[in-house]
Order: C-alpha cells, then sequence, then structure tokens
C-alpha cells in the first residue's frame, strides 16, 4: 500500500493532483478541505509531500486503486475516524469534507446537526451516526489550525460586525442578530461581504 508520496505537482484541478515523483504520474484525490490550503505545503520547486490513504474501488467488473491525499498524519486519523461511521465509505467522505477540518469536528463534538447536514452527501440520518459513533472522540482535531488566516479573521471580523449591526437596525437583539450571523457563517464559509453573509441570514430564516 502506498502511504506518503513526495513529487512535483503538474496538473491541479478541483478536487485532485497529478503529482510526478521520479517520472511516474499519480492522481491524487485531495478533500476540499486541505485543497484549500495547499498552496502553503508546496515548496519553491512545486514539491509536495502528502500523506495517502490507498484503497480499491470495487466495482462488479473492475477493482481500482484510488489514492486520497492529506496534509498530515492526523488529517488523515480523522478520515480514517469519519469512514469508522457505518455507510460513509471513503469516496462519500472525501466528497463531505468541504470545509475545515476543525469546524466539522466541533460541529460533531457540540452535536451540531444543522452544520453537518450542510456537508455533501450527509444528511440527517447520517448525521446522527456520525455524531453517535464520534462525538467525544473528536476533540483533537478540533485543535487543527486550518479555519482562516489572520487576515481572513480580520475581514470576517469586520463583516460579521457589519451584518449585526443592520440586524440590530432591523429591531432584532443583539444576541439574536449574532446567532443568526454566528450560524449563517457556519453554514457558508468564506463569505466575501456583509450583503452576501445577509443574504445568508435571509436564506436561513426561510428555511425554519
Amino acid at each position: 500500500m502506498i502511504g506518503r508520496l513526495k513529487g512535483k505537482v503538474v496538473e491541479k484541478n478541483t478536487n485532485y493532483l497529478l503529482l510526478d515523483v521520479n517520472g511516474i504520474c499519480y492522481e491524487v484525490f485531495l478533500p476540499v478541505a486541505v485543497m484549500q490550503r495547499l498552496e502553503d505545503d508546496i515548496n519553491t520547486n512545486g514539491e509536495i509531500s502528502l500523506v495517502t490513504y490507498h484503497y480499491y474501488q470495487v466495482d462488479p467488473a473492475k477493482s481500482i486503486p484510488v489514492l486520497i491525499g492529506f496534509a498530515n498524519e492526523i488529517e488523515k486519523e480523522f478520515f480514517l475516524s469519519f469512514i469508522s461511521v457505518s455507510g460513509i465509505g471513503p469516496r462519500a467522505a472525501l466528497k463531505a469534507m468541504n470545509q475545515p477540518i476543525s469546524l466539522i469536528a466541533k460541529a460533531i463534538h457540540e452535536a451540531d446537526m444543522d452544520f453537518l447536514r450542510t456537508l455533501p452527501g450527509i444528511g440527517q440520518q447520517k448525521a446522527r451516526d456520525i455524531i453517535a459513533k464520534l462525538q467525544d472522540k473528536v476533540g483533537k482535531f478540533g485543535l487543527i489550525k486550518d479555519n482562516l488566516t489572520k487576515e481572513q479573521l480580520s475581514k470576517d471580523g469586520n463583516i460579521i460586525e457589519e451584518a449585526v449591526a443592520v440586524l440590530m437596525q432591523l429591531e432584532y437583539k443583539k444576541s439574536e442578530a449574532m446567532q443568526m450571523v454566528k450560524k449563517a457563517m457556519e453554514r457558508k464559509n468564506g463569505v466575501q461581504s456583509t450583503e452576501e453573509l445577509l443574504n445568508e441570514v435571509y436564506k436561513q430564516r426561510m428555511l425554519k
């Protein structure tokens, strides 16, 4: 089994890399949560080292080897925990991990069904199963520094303040406005403007 690869990135797509390892190109799939931070791990020569999970995708007529990559062993360990939940295989876990691992771990620890249901392919029953299986086992993953950079924190802080101020002008209490904005930020990571955040708050209210 292939447990680690180090090579040059020759192609980067939305969910996979082509990695040249001594003239052999490997296709390595990455969760969105890992892909979003990839640039920090590529050195000046365009090389990267990935911890990999190697399995065989079995179809009726064939068996296909698949590699899934992670920046470190902790990320892989979280993935292995995720696929230990009944009904969640490697492909489903790869698709579901489209938010920072620390946020997913936090949602599991806090039994936040609403957040977990926003993950692709995770419905209400699977969210329940994830919480039941992993709630007391994900604390350390919540400490991963994969959520926001200082610049993003500053920008998001300003957006949050502006959104709360607008909601208070609309006669919501501050505590209520803060809770609405918090849930909207959890539902949609990477909000770029106050208007976008308020639109997400509105959508959230319409779902109730």
